[in-house]
């Protein structure tokens, strides 16, 4: 077996190749431009490659240089997801991944009573839509909309979507008060760009057809990508927005948000919020214990 080279070496390797900067490289090491250099002159001895072409102004990947990097960054990355999994492995942290704003709208506010169930217990939030790896281990816990399918994993119905109108109050008695859909010509629409799993979210078009109105311009309006930022305008009074089950009910029970009419879409058949968990965590006691408080919470919202 080929020895390799330690740890400290490749570590400075990636910096100087992420930087393409000795400089740079140093800075962020904490170590001298010249300590980087020795280092990379060293490594390139003992690999017997040149990774580094080098110029009077600056330094770029040679082809051995920018085929080592892909390996260091992949081994960087399996070490940290290693990491991670201890972590998650200890008994005392739990790592969620969900989206921005389920977080922001649903998970955060409910927390602290999960927490107070779990004395001593860590949760770290990431915030995040990409599509799930479960077996990278970086999450032991994931909120995701769609179908429910997820090979290899636990996947637990959370919550069912509905898409309905929610304003501020204010509106409801403003100049051009809310009393029937087509009262909708009058105030600006917020419109929520967002897919999930290949389906399309029910938009202003859908639901305004629904109501039996087909004289309003959807063209125009807000546009926002998080149903965060499309909460955020209405309550702000800026205009009407597309609410849903998860993400609008605190802002419903506070006063923030109304409910200016009661016709709702059901969102696509089978899509709904689902808990998802690889099988070979799934039965973990803090991942139990976190699934059934939250299964809980959403049997309390519907």
């Amino acid at each position: 077996m080929q020895r390799l080279p330690g740890l400290p070496a490749f570590r400075t390797f990636e910096a100087a190749a992420r930087h393409l900067s000795f400089s740079r490289a140093a800075a962020a090491l904490g170590v001298t431009p010249a300590a980087v250099s020795s280092q990379i002159r060293t490594l390139e001895d003992q690999l017997g490659v040149a990774l580094f072409v080098r110029t009077s102004r600056q330094v770029r990947l040679t082809n051995a240089g920018t085929i080592l990097l892909a390996g260091v960054s992949e081994a960087f990355a399996t070490l940290a997801r290693a990491v991670g999994q201890l972590a998650a492995a200890d008994g005392h942290t739990l790592r969620v991944s969900t989206s921005a704003s389920f977080a922001a709208k649903w998970l955060l506010p409910r927390l602290e009573r999960f927490r107070r169930d779990q004395p001593g217990v860590d949760v770290v939030i990431d915030a995040s839509e990409a599509p799930l790896d479960l077996a990278s281990g970086e999450a032991v816990v994931a909120i995701r909309f769609g179908h429910g399918h997820y090979p290899g994993a636990r996947a637990d119905r959370l919550i069912e979507e509905r898409v309905f109108p929610v304003c501020s109050p204010t509106l409801l008695d403003g100049p051009h008060k809310l009393r029937a859909p087509g009262d909708l010509r009058h105030h600006p629409l917020i419109h929520l760009e967002w897919q999930a799993s290949g389906e399309t979210w029910p938009d202003w078009r859908a639901w305004l057809l629904a109501a039996g109105v087909t004289d309003i311009d959807t063209a125009h309006g807000v546009r926002v990508t998080t149903y965060a930022l499309a909460a955020q305008e209405a309550i702000a009074g800026r205009g009407v927005a597309l609410g849903n089950t998860s993400l609008v009910g605190d802002d419903l029970a506070s006063g923030r948000l109304v409910r200016p009419f009661d016709l709702s879409l059901k969102v696509a058949a089978d899509f709904a919020y689902y808990l998802v968990t690889p099988l070979s965590l799934a039965e973990r006691p803090l991942v139990a214990a976190f699934r059934a408080w939250a299964l809980a919470e959403a049997a309390a919202l519907a």
